[in-house]
């Protein structure tokens, strides 16, 4: 299996999250990836793929993953069903963050109980 063909998951999700000027080479058996993800979440789930595939310290491949937005940890546009500690469960594992994604969002939400589908949140870094 090529070392492409490994790691062609990471390949496949950078896609999927759209990212921008991706470059993908093989050098020596290397595999050399550069891009620029809208978002450090983005960043992160990619590294995350990465690791699941290569390990904690891969050898085999060279990511530089760059982020174009780092005001913020991520944008998420709102589901129907979600709530914000559904949300803030998702993004930093404690349903109780809530309250960071509330005051980053004040300028268009009001009550944290009261959100709305396509509605999109700043999920800020913390």
């Amino acid at each position: 299996m090529s070392v492409k063909d490994k790691y062609q998951p990471v390949l496949t999700l950078g896609e999927k999250l759209g990212v921008k000027d991706g470059k993908v080479t093989v050098e020596d058996g290397i595999l050399k990836v550069k891009g620029e993800t809208k978002t450090q979440y983005e960043k992160n789930l990619l590294w995350d793929k990465i690791k699941e595939i290569g390990g904690e310290k891969p050898s085999d491949i060279k990511a530089n993953i760059t982020v174009a937005d780092e005001s913020v940890y991520h944008r998420h546009v709102v589901q129907r069903g979600e709530s914000l500690s559904k949300i803030a469960k998702h993004y930093y594992g404690d349903p109780m963050k809530y309250k960071a994604i509330f005051a980053a969002n004040t300028d268009i939400l009001k009550n944290p109980d009261l959100i709305h589908p396509d509605q999109v949140l700043v999920i800020p870094k913390i």
